[in-house]
């Protein structure tokens, strides 16, 4: 069987106006397959040069071997309907490792086409690494690496303030884009730089953050040969993702007008203010996540797609996102409602399998960031406790009581959190009255979720109650009387695909 190799025609005409740093899974199921389709709809005509993130490997040489193209699977739930979509990707025009072609890497800044920067080097990649100094070949870091980019480009056109570029990472830390423009300044300084380059940096330069939402589990080991049988090539690079994609731009207009995803009927927005989506992305998706896993682990079940297809888990999700998630949230309540069935898709889709376990992993910090404030949110707004996210925090405890029946829960989490709830665990008999101390030892610690929680009325107590009825009733049975029985509620009601 030969291996996928790009059809001549569909490079003629590609520019090269994208330099990605990061040559991972994501990016290429993600950022690449805009570009393409944008291409393919509006006659874009763009082609981007991918840097190899890691001076040891070969996948730059690899993915020149098969001329930048290489076949992506979307594979999921949409509208309630099973997709299952391939393309073969080709907007790539090379890829480039700049620790073996340093060069090549600095004359990419003496392009007048390129036009746009975008970047996933992991959350640790955007750092600031003091050993990274001008003269190296290249730089260690990836904010080193652009910094002398940027400045090669400041010399080649003096200063032209048209030929700066539009900077977009895609690493998942907040203010991305904020954080890698000061890493840059902060090189600029320390390697005494002129101040006519500061002002093209900061006046020239577009840094944006941004927001980016889709699951690439990226090569399909266990499906691999079958799946290159039904295509008739085969393709180390090709990967799997889902259908859902949502990308949020912070920054001015003209990034829309020069960045036409929406022209291609993406979902790609460019916005003033990514906080909003930010926060619902974190709450809705994220934060379900987080609710859904003790929850579902202690009823027996293992995946994310058993826990939304449970009836009483189901239900347990749909209460919590719509009932209390979404009333927290600043976006419109259309809006909100459709990405949160997104959700709902997105948690079912068969393709992939989503083990509840995979995302236990810091779950008190996690509960923290994604859950806490929707209660403290909630709880202000209402003056009432959110009982679905009570009951998630009291799932949470009992999971960290390290037992599931007789089978030992492996859990990983801040050793001192592990060992203090364990020493609690073992000093209490579950009795009523000192589940209730454990839940008031639990909420003081200011330490744990940054305020003092006892002081919240009745949650000691609501907390009490949950974690009583799942020790003595079980997961199931408590299940129940959350989604049926309290304040009368019934599960939410809104439109459920099938």
């Amino acid at each position: 069987m030969e291996r996928l190799v790009r059809s001549s025609e569909a490079s003629s005409d590609l520019v090269e106006r994208v330099i990605q740093f990061g040559d991972g899974n994501f990016m290429r199921g993600f950022a690449e397959w805009h570009i393409d389709v944008m291409n393919e709809r509006l006659g874009w005509n763009t082609g981007v040069v991918v840097l190899q993130a890691r001076a040891e490997g070969t996948s730059a040489e690899g993915l020149n071997e098969q001329g930048g193209a290489y076949t992506l699977q979307l594979e999921g739930i949409q509208y309630g309907e099973e997709v299952r979509e391939q393309r073969v990707i080709e907007c790539i025009t090379r890829g480039m490792n700049p620790h073996r072609q340093y060069e090549a890497f600095m004359q990419l800044a003496d392009s007048p086409d390129i036009r746009f920067v975008l970047s996933n080097t992991t959350e640790s990649g955007i750092v600031y690494d003091p050993d990274d100094r001008l003269e190296d070949q290249p730089q260690r870091s990836f904010p080193g690496k652009l910094a002398a980019l940027l400045y090669r480009r400041y010399q080649t056109f003096r200063a032209d303030p048209s030929k700066g570029w539009i900077i977009v990472p895609c690493e998942l830390i907040e203010r991305n884009g904020e954080i890698l423009r000061d890493i840059i300044v902060q090189h600029a300084h320390r390697w005494g730089l002129e101040e006519g380059f500061l002002h093209w940096l900061k006046e020239a330069n577009t840094f944006c953050n941004s927001l980016v939402d889709r699951i690439v589990p990226g090569y399909p080991k266990d499906r691999a040969a079958e799946l290159q049988q039904q295509l008739g090539y085969q393709d180390p690079f090709m990967i799997v993702g889902e259908p859902y994609h949502l990308w949020v731009i912070e920054g001015p207009e003209h990034v829309r007008t020069e960045f036409p995803a929406h022209l291609a009927k993406l979902n790609l927005l460019v916005v003033d203010d990514l906080k909003p989506y930010r926060e619902q992305k974190v709450r809705i998706l994220n934060g379900a996540h987080t609710a859904l896993t003790p929850v579902a682990y202690l009823s027996g079940l293992e995946t994310v797609r058993e826990a939304v297809e449970d009836p009483e888990v189901g239900a347990y999700i749909r209460n919590l996102i719509h009932r209390e998630i979404i009333p927290t949230l600043d976006l419109s309540e259309q809006a909100l409602k459709s990405f949160a069935e997104d959700v709902i898709d997105r948690f079912r889709n068969p393709f992939i399998k989503h083990y509840v376990m995979s995302i236990a992993l810091n779950s008190f910090s996690k509960f923290r960031t994604r859950n806490l404030p929707v209660l403290l949110e909630y709880h202000a707004k209402h003056n009432e406790l959110p009982s679905a996210t009570v009951f998630a925090l009291a799932a949470l405890l009992v999971m960290y009581k390290g037992r599931r029946g007789a089978e030992k829960i492996e859990l990983s989490d801040n050793p001192v959190i592990l060992q203090e709830l364990q020493d609690m665990w073992r000093d209490c008999t579950c009795t009523r009255e000192e589940l209730g101390i454990l839940a008031r030892a639990v909420l003081q610690h200011e330490d744990w979720w940054g305020q003092d929680l006892t002081g919240i009325a009745g949650l000691v107590d609501q907390l009490a109650d949950q974690m009583f009825i799942m020790e003595t009733h079980g997961m199931k049975e408590a299940l129940r009387q959350q989604i049926y029985a309290v304040s009368g509620s019934q599960p939410y009601g809104g439109e459920q695909h099938a």
